[in-house]
């Protein structure tokens, strides 16, 4: 078995606290929560809920890639949101990012998120085997 591994990016946020951005052990990442921080402006891109979910699915690729993968080997996604009626968004949004079979999701509704974020993605990477 190997080790696991810590997985970073510079161009997603920094953690501020005792996580990382991912993890890696063996094939499989572990994905902890991104949102919708713009490292270049450091700040939560708030112009819309799009907005927002675009620059956070654009964190998890960039988290993804220092992993050694891509969008296409995200097997599994978490989605903490603070209003259900972003879902046909969010559905608009990934099938920019993603393509069939679409990563499993779940989707559920909290009362708030860090930094004062619309919501919250993280996720499970299954790295193809080399």
């Amino acid at each position: 078995m190997s080790a696991k591994q810590e997985v970073i990016s510079a161009s997603a946020q920094t953690p501020v606290g005792t996580f990382s951005q991912a993890i890696k052990y063996g094939n499989t990442v572990y994905l902890s929560g991104q949102i919708g921080w713009d490292v270049k402006t450091n700040r939560l891109v708030t112009e819309s809920f799009e907005a927002q979910l675009d620059q956070l699915l654009r964190n998890v690729k960039s988290v993804v890639e220092a992993a050694g993968g891509s969008l296409e080997d995200i097997v599994k996604l978490t989605l903490f949101i603070l209003d259900y009626k972003n879902v046909p968004t969010i559905n608009k949004v990934f099938e920019r990012y993603f393509s069939k079979p679409f990563p499993a999701r779940s989707c559920i509704g909290v009362v708030s998120l860090p930094l004062g974020a619309d919501i919250e993605i993280e996720g499970i990477v299954q790295l193809p085997h080399k």
